[in-house]
Formats: structure tokens, C-alpha cells, sequence
């Protein structure tokens, strides 16, 4: 699904709410948002040329969440058109901070944290990022400042 709105500090990805995502209540079940959050940092990945697939193969490299904090605001419904807007917060070598935010129109239904670990999935060990993925990530660091 490609975005609808993008600039160098940030990647916006539309996610309609199906059925399927939500529970007995009628909303969306917390768990979906982090699959959510999940789908836009990897469309953006993709978006600006590192397919996590091809990482792996290529370069040996692979991410892994290393924590999670989502506060949770407002409920999203059946049906509703909902943007996930991802922006990084921070890099170091081997690791990077995504903050998240999921919006219906103005309202902020969801934010997050994501600790995003690059890990050697052979080893099962922390790896310094390709020079190339790291460089990107330190540049929309900085242009979020």
C-alpha cells in the first residue's frame, strides 16, 4: 500500500480497519496496532530502497523489536480510514528509535516507541547497520530536529 503523504522527516500509511482487526467490542484490539506500526516501518523501509528480505540475503542483516511502549488514546472502529505516521527519533549503530503515531483525521488514536534492533540472524546477535541504511537513518534523525 503506498503512502499517501511523505517528506524526508516522516512516512504517512493509510491502513483501512477491517473486521478482522477488531474484537467482541467493535474496536480495533490493541495488538493490531502494533502490527500496524509493523507495516509502516517496513513500507518506508521499502519506500527508500531497503527491502528487509533482500537484507537479509544480501547483507546478513535483519531487524528485531527490542521494546514497545504504545499508549493507547482513542478506540478506532470498523471501517475507519486510519494513517500511521512514523518518524525516527533516534539512531546508533546498531539500533534505531521510531516514534509512531496512529491518526483518524486530526485525532491521535495511538502513539509508540519502537526500539528497533539490527541483529545478525545467523547468530542471533547484535550487528552494526549497513553503512548505507545507517547513514539514512542519522539523516532523518537530523532532519527531524
Amino acid at each position: 500500500m503506498p503512502s499517501e503523504a511523505k517528506s524526508p522527516q516522516n512516512f504517512i500509511l493509510p491502513v483501512r480497519v477491517y473486521y478482522e482487526d477488531t474484537d467482541a467490542a467493535g474496536m480495533v484490539y490493541y495488538a493490531n496496532y502494533l502490527k500496524f506500526m509493523e507495516r509502516a516501518r517496513t513500507e518506508w523501509l521499502r519506500q527508500l530502497g531497503f527491502q528487509q528480505s533482500r537484507m537479509v540475503e544480501e547483507q546478513g542483516v535483519a531487524f528485531v523489536a527490542r521494546s514497545a511502549a504504545v499508549e493507547y488514546l482513542k478506540s478506532a472502529r470498523l471501517d475507519d480510514l486510519l494513517a500511521i505516521d512514523t518518524r525516527v527519533e533516534s539512531v546508533g549503530r546498531a539500533q534505531v528509535v521510531f516514534d509512531q503515531r496512529v491518526l483518524r483525521g486530526a485525532d491521535v488514536l495511538a502513539t509508540g516507541m519502537m526500539r528497533i534492533a539490527c541483529v545478525d540472524p545467523a547468530r542471533g546477535r547484535p550487528c552494526a547497520m549497513p553503512p548505507a541504511l545507517l547513514g539514512m537513518f542519522q539523516r532523518l534523525a537530523a532532519d527531524r530536529d
